[in-house]
């Protein structure tokens, strides 16, 4: 009974990734993971420009923006986020910079930041980061570039 219980589940799961993968095609304009609605991890992204470093935000301070949550650590810093989103907001919707500068999209490590020109940018891993810090004036530009058609590949 346990076996066929098993099979049957897989094979439901199975069809459920084969009919809903259409409809997954595009990215979402933020990226949020795939179970998830919640923007850079829950991490606070005024906290990058004030704290200078990653804060885990809380689901208690929490702003609806572009689809999706973004979690912080206080009132004040959802309020300010709130004022002016496009100011604080990861480019590219949270992207890694560089995976979108190479025409693709990637997950970005909140840990792996830096805010160049005012503007907050995310990177995959430490590989990809130190990759990006060789011309990052020239990735820049060529993800503005490939942003946001490369929602749609």
């Amino acid at each position: 009974m346990a076996r066929r219980f098993f099979w049957l589940m897989t094979w439901l799961l199975s069809a459920w990734v084969l009919l809903a993968a259409p409809a997954q095609a595009a990215d979402k304009p933020v990226y949020t993971g795939f179970f998830s609605d919640v923007a850079v991890s829950g991490h606070d992204v005024v906290a990058y420009f004030t704290d200078h470093r990653p804060v885990k935000g809380d689901a208690r301070f929490t702003y609806a923006y572009q689809g999706a949550k973004w979690q912080f650590a206080s009132t004040d810093n959802r309020d300010t986020f709130a004022a002016d989103p496009g100011r604080y907001a990861p480019q590219y919707g949270g992207y890694c910079a560089w995976a979108v500068a190479q025409g693709g999209t990637a997950s970005a490590d909140p840990a792996l930041w830096k805010i160049v020109n005012g503007k907050l940018y995310l990177n995959y891993d430490a590989d990809v980061q130190k990759k990006w810090e060789r011309d990052i004036a020239g990735y820049i530009r060529k993800a503005d570039q490939n942003w946001p058609t490369v929602l749609g590949k």
